[in-house]
């Protein structure tokens, strides 16, 4: 084992108050942290650069409890390379949030009778800001009290002014390499909030609308299309069907009436028509709908706009002003009037997007945007992963990235907000237009205004990893820190934020991925496996459960459940459990400090300790090893769940208790083991403090008089292994574990004392009686002594008598009755699995639970049978 990182440290206190109270020393701990400069970063230093940029959370947000996850992981990370002798930085900040942000603005103008329009651009994003600066910073204190080890020095904002001068840097690099371009195109538009959103940002659901069928032309010159959005058909140019579809060859290139106009429209051909859905005829609405757009392109159709931006129709005298619901059974109506309505089918369930920030239904909207050319740079983002530059882990989760880079469709990056950075393109009088690079002065003059849109969120969250460290500009920061070490986010954000951040990253910096990993979580969700969201509701509040159970079981808790790419369950009693294990670290560092553990010179020599002590500092060693590896892999929950029992099973149910009657006989052999307890407890502290580090600080500094753990040495597997004495301690804890058992299947309670008669010879732990007969409860066997049970375990015998502790009789009585009961569950279950009439008919899952009745109902009765057996005679 490494020695502290103190050269000598004073002597320990022992004074701990007898209960952890986290209220009390978690937010002085975290101050004293901060004043320390414990997480501060050096840009100057020597040491190896170990860097996370923390994923920004919205400025409208609060800390949920998928932060607290994905921060608590984080965290790990960073305090265990610090330990280790890392310069590592943890880099804080927020993100804008455009829409969410103005939304939260506009509501707020809303409620005093107002909207932006009558504030006007500027004082509406002055208002913003004023919000910015009430609100935004409250999931800041929220970090703080989870624990969060960021450097508080370096926190960014997207729109602060250094990462503003990175966006209008890449934005005029894009623009100059011909990577960025103006076009109309269809777009997701949201009626509510008045912009238009990309394609990750529209959410389906399974919504019940209709579907109607209508009859275009006349006669043998008619066909039947079918649709959910009968409005649009005021915008169709065309009817198209397939090329090869024999019903319609003789309409192809003929105009039909359009219903309820003065419009002809053509019939086309086209191969996106699938002649064997519905009737093989679909209506062509170029300017709302994506598919009909391309068929529009393909035969240079006209492209009619028949809604304006709040979804009212603008076309048509009869349907004029009406918004798109309304429009829809009006037009359903007018066209039955006209007997046009050949079939309908209500509620028709088909999959409908909708708005992700507010869950208005999305409507397609063909619109001037500003668009990425993202070809040359998905490629490069794939290119990075497959050649192992960076590696995505958990390695399955590749295949979503590769199906997202790999199809990935230009990028919409405009928005009609005010709050974002607004794109830096100018147009003149004459039709000139100017990319303005954040050096140069725009164009002055009458006639010259700049384009009103701002750009996507995700445009400048994509350029965090580097924009944070100061990019453009060549600074310390970016030369220490850049590439930054791993991306750990959630599975869910790869199509909006990691590809952005991995084509950005990599065209900005030369060909350098923005991280070596892209680490993925799954998502938190309640105990049952359920999404957690405020509708439920099941959304849990963790400040709640930190006020309730401390920080540290809030963490411990959530780290447990990470596995790799996987979803997290989580409930109330699971954070009590952890809450239980801070306590149980607690009591049982107290013991320890009360009965001389103590961490001060060298460990005693291995021919001078108990194979107790040779033992433990074997599995010792055996941990800090798993726990490298497992934190290596991004393992949490294994890493946890190891350190769990190691702590709580090994050190404190095992060798402490063991090491019980060493300290109670004294001598040498007792001061070995105490110091061998403090070596022990200093590496568990250690091992366990970038998971639950206030609990940790707090008993590793009273046991060692160090200064703090944070910036303590990460414990190093020394190599030491003792496989005779793990043996041997491991035959012992079977033997006692046994004897427990029976004692409680006899009904004895755990203090009670009961004559035994032990024979050890011959076995690896004969050296343990006194150790056997304390933890066990066994009494010497004294005069009268008659043994009225014998125990064969692991090569020894232990004798017991049990006269005048239980009476045998009414024990007996007991076990007989829960015996009928289990061997009548059983005669049920073979009844039920016998009947082939019941096998045929019931589900799976029914004959499933059944089967798990009778191996229980057989269990039990061996059991039952076996405590019988043991039982004295009456």
């Amino acid at each position: 084992m490494t020695e502290n990182a103190q050269q000598q440290p004073p002597a320990p206190s022992t004074d701990l108050p007898t209960q952890y109270a986290p209220a009390e020393v978690e937010g002085k701990l975290y101050e004293r942290w901060v004043d320390r400069g414990y997480f501060a970063a050096d840009a100057k230093s020597d040491k190896p650069a170990y860097t996370i940029v923390i994923p920004p959370p919205n400025v409208t947000g609060s800390l949920h409890l998928g932060h607290a996850f994905q921060h608590t992981l984080m965290d790990a990370l960073t305090r265990r390379k610090r330990m280790q002798g890392y310069e590592s930085l943890w880099l804080p900040g927020m993100d804008h949030a455009g829409i969410a942000t103005q939304n939260k603005v506009e509501q707020q103008l809303a409620d005093e009778g107002k909207s932006r329009h009558d504030l006007g651009r500027e004082e509406f994003v002055e208002r913003v800001w004023q919000w910015k600066e009430e609100y935004g910073g409250k999931i800041l204190g929220q970090m703080r009290r989870l624990g969060d080890g960021v450097d508080w020095d370096r926190e960014r904002f997207t729109m602060d002014e250094g990462l503003s001068k990175a966006v209008l840097t890449i934005f005029k690099k894009l623009y100059d390499d011909e990577l960025i371009y103006r076009a109309e195109r269809i777009i997701n538009w949201c009626p509510r909030c008045l912009t238009a959103i990309s394609d990750i940002e529209v959410e389906y659901q399974e919504d019940a609308g209709e579907l109607v069928s209508i009859r275009y032309g006349e006669g043998e010159d008619s066909l039947v299309v079918a649709t959910t959005r009968a409005e649009t058909m005021l915008g169709d140019t065309a009817v198209a069907v397939h090329p090869d579809d024999e019903r319609y060859r003789h309409l192809l290139g003929k105009q039909i009436k359009l219903p309820l106009t003065d419009r002809t429209i053509p019939v086309v051909a086209d191969e996106h028509v699938d002649p064997e859905f519905g009737t093989g005829a679909v209506k062509v609405t170029p300017a709302h709908d994506p598919n009909d757009f391309a068929i529009g392109q393909r035969h240079d159709l006209p492209a009619m706009t028949i809604m304006d931006e709040h979804g009212i129709i603008t076309v048509h005298g009869p349907f004029l002003g009406l918004d798109r619901y309304e429009a829809r059974s009006a037009v359903v109506g007018a066209l039955k009037e006209q007997g046009r309505i050949v079939a309908e089918k209500r509620p028709y369930m088909h999959s409908v997007g909708h708005c992700s920030r507010c869950k208005t239904t999305v409507e397609p909207r063909l619109s001037m945007q500003w668009w990425v050319k993202v070809g040359p740079l998905a490629k490069a983002a794939g290119d990075a992963v497959r050649d192992g530059r960076v590696k995505i882990h958990p390695e399955e989760m590749s295949k979503r990235y590769f199906d997202w880079v790999d199809n990935m469709h230009d990028w919409c990056i405009s928005r009609q907000l005010w709050w974002g950075h607004r794109i830096p393109i100018w147009y003149g009088p004459d039709g000139e237009v100017v990319c303005v690079g954040p050096d140069e002065e725009p164009p002055t003059g009458e006639g010259w205004v700049q384009d009103s849109d701002v750009l996507d969120t995700w445009f400048s969250s994509g350029l965090w990893p580097f924009s944070t460290l100061g990019w453009p500009e060549q600074t310390p920061d970016l030369a220490k820190f850049y590439p930054t070490d791993v991306l750990l986010t959630g599975h869910d954000i790869i199509f909006f934020w990691v590809a952005r951040m991995m084509m950005f990253g990599l065209y900005a910096m030369d060909g350098e991925a923005p991280f070596h990993t892209i680490a993925l979580t799954g998502l938190v969700r309640d105990e049952f496996g359920k999404k957690m969201s405020k509708s439920n509701p099941n959304a849990v509040d963790p400040l709640v459960w930190m006020d309730r159970y401390g920080s540290d079981a809030v963490r411990f808790t959530l780290a447990r459940g990470a596995n790799p790419g996987a979803d997290v369950p989580i409930g109330e009693d699971w954070v009590q459990g952890s809450r239980n294990f801070a306590n149980k670290i607690w009591n049982a560092t107290r013991f320890a400090l009360m009965n001389g553990a103590t961490v001060e010179g060298p460990l005693p020599d291995p021919s001078r300790m108990s194979s107790t002590d040779r033992w433990i500092l074997s599995r010792l060693n055996k941990v800090v090893a798993e726990v490298d590896a497992y934190y290596d892999d991004y393992q949490f929950a294994k890493l946890s769940d190891s350190l769990f029992h190691f702590a709580w099973d090994e050190v404190f149910d095992w060798y402490v208790e063991l090491s019980k009657t060493t300290f109670q006989a004294g001598g040498e052999a007792a001061e070995v083991s105490k110091r061998v307890l403090g070596e022990v407890l200093d590496v568990t502290l250690k091992l366990l403090h970038p998971v639950v580090p206030f609990v940790t600080e707090t008993l590793w500094t009273t046991l060692t008089g160090g200064e703090s753990v944070v910036i303590a040495e990460w414990p190093q597997d020394s190599g030491f292994r003792d496989a005779d004495a793990e043996r041997e301690i491991e035959s012992l804890q079977s033997v006692i574990t046994e004897v427990r058992r029976f004692r409680a299947d006899q009904g004895l309670q755990p203090g009670q004392r009961v004559p035994a008669r032990l024979t050890l010879d011959g076995t690896p732990f004969a050296p343990h009686e006194a150790a056997i007969r304390q933890l066990l409860r066994l009494q010497p066997e004294g005069d009268g002594f008659t043994a009225t049970a014998t125990l064969p375990v692991a090569g020894a015998e232990v004798a017991l008598d049990l006269s005048g502790t239980i009476d045998v009789a009414a024990e007996r009585k007991r076990l007989a009755k829960d015996l009928a009961a289990a061997e009548k569950e059983k005669a049920q279950a073979n009844a039920k699995l016998g009947n082939e009439a019941f096998l045929s008919k019931a589900p799976d899952h029914v004959v499933d639970k059944i089967r798990t009745r009778l191996t229980k109902a057989d269990e039990d009765i061996a059991r039952i049978q076996a405590q019988l057996e043991r039982l004295p005679q009456a």
